[in-house]
């Protein structure tokens, strides 16, 4: 086709484009059918097993009439991402075939379906990577995180976004305005983490925060926690150099807390703060999560976030009588939108979250980096 040239060449491209307008086909996918290039472009990064990714090339895959096909852009790896790749499960999502990992990721809309009426070719969006099932009594009162029929990205036996392409449901990709980067886009993902935490735990203006963990789930909630207008935000961890991340995005203060005990940490946090309306815990922890409830006010609030050992060992009778409310979270719910909202307002920076940078070809590096967790490692 491509060695034609001349007049004919250019008759078969207009010929393609206007069949790709017509159909809302991928003008890319129509001019390449024949050639196979579809089979060799399409690159997606595969779990088949623990330590055993494999980039392989897949057919570019059509969208659905509610659907849109996406050319990815950026993708960020999460360490759910990294917990497979070792383990090959998280909890009961078990990796049994294999899957394409990836699910913080922005992409340019390459085709659409013919139901699709949002969005258009060539739009840059972020995408949300769980979709519901709509029908089900959470999906029904809005919290579509909660649903049991949730299909989410690169969690088993669904597969991610790592890849060249890869088709979404359009409802839930969100146009980025011309001021929001690609990569901006991708941590659309963790930022609204952090807002479904911020809005469970209730931080509103004038609050004190305590964040425990500073690595980039705990200081996207310290981004989110201030743009919500809390007073005050503490932030704990071992690692001094994520630490000083934490000052140079907006913490008040930071505490190294290495080789203290729970009783030295809750008092060095009260004598900055002694009020902490709202305790963030990021890491999983188990000492944390003790820490947060003996430095929450009574009647306030500890939001739990991360995910550590499934049974834990709590002081509930301290956190009953005092009535420390203590909340679960799980993903996200409604919080793309507000997430898209803070940044591109300005009200939070994400990119300087952004620590590493790596092409697709270079997965299983990035990998192996992002498990190091070497001096200086935030986001990739």
């Amino acid at each position: 086709l491509f060695t034609s040239g001349g007049t004919d060449f250019f008759i078969v491209y207009y010929c393609c484009l206007y069949i790709s307008l017509i159909l809302k086909v991928n003008l890319y996918s129509i001019l390449t059918y024949k050639m196979g290039v579809d089979d060799v472009d399409n690159i997606n990064a595969v779990l088949y097993k623990p330590l055993d990714i494999r980039l392989e090339s897949r057919p570019i895959p059509q969208p659905k009439p509610e659907e849109v096909q996406l050319r990815i852009q950026k993708v960020g790896i999460c360490g759910s991402d990294v917990h497979y790749w070792q383990t090959g499960a998280i909890g009961d999502f078990i990796v049994k075939a294999p899957m394409v990992l990836g699910h913080e990721a922005s992409a340019v809309v390459s085709a659409v379906g013919s139901d699709v009426t949002s969005l258009k070719i060539g739009d840059r969006v972020a995408i949300e990577p769980g979709v519901p099932c709509r029908r089900c009594d959470h999906c029904k009162q809005g919290r579509y995180n909660l649903c049991p029929g949730m299909q989410f990205c690169a969690t088993p036996p669904y597969d991610g976004n790592l890849a060249r392409y890869y088709c979404h449901p359009a409802d839930f990709c969100y146009k980025l305005p011309d001021n929001v980067s690609m990569e901006e886009g991708a941590l659309l993902e963790p930022l609204s983490v952090a807002v479904h935490a911020c809005n469970r735990a209730g931080v509103r203006l004038g609050h004190n925060v305590l964040i425990c963990g500073a690595g980039p789930i705990g200081l996207v909630n310290l981004l989110t926690a201030k743009a919500m207008g809390a007073r005050s935000v503490i932030i704990t961890d071992i690692d001094e150099d994520r630490l000083n991340t934490a000052l140079k995005i907006g913490a008040d203060k930071a505490l190294n807390i290495s080789g203290k005990t729970v009783n030295e940490v809750v008092k060095a946090v009260h004598d900055l703060v002694e009020d902490i309306d709202v305790t963030i815990e990021c890491s999983g922890a188990e000492s944390a999560i003790n820490l947060g409830i003996y430095c929450t006010k009574s009647g306030g609030v500890l939001q739990l976030v991360g995910l550590g050992s499934a049974i834990v060992q709590l002081p509930i009778v301290n956190a009953t009588v005092r009535e420390v409310d203590i909340r679960g979270t799980f993903r996200y719910v409604n919080c793309y939108p507000k997430a898209l909202a803070m940044v591109a307002s300005g009200k939070v920076n994400v990119k300087s979250l952004i620590t590493h940078r790596f092409s697709l070809g270079q997965t299983l590096e990035a990998f192996e980096t992002a498990h190091s967790k070497g001096v200086g490692l935030l986001k990739l």
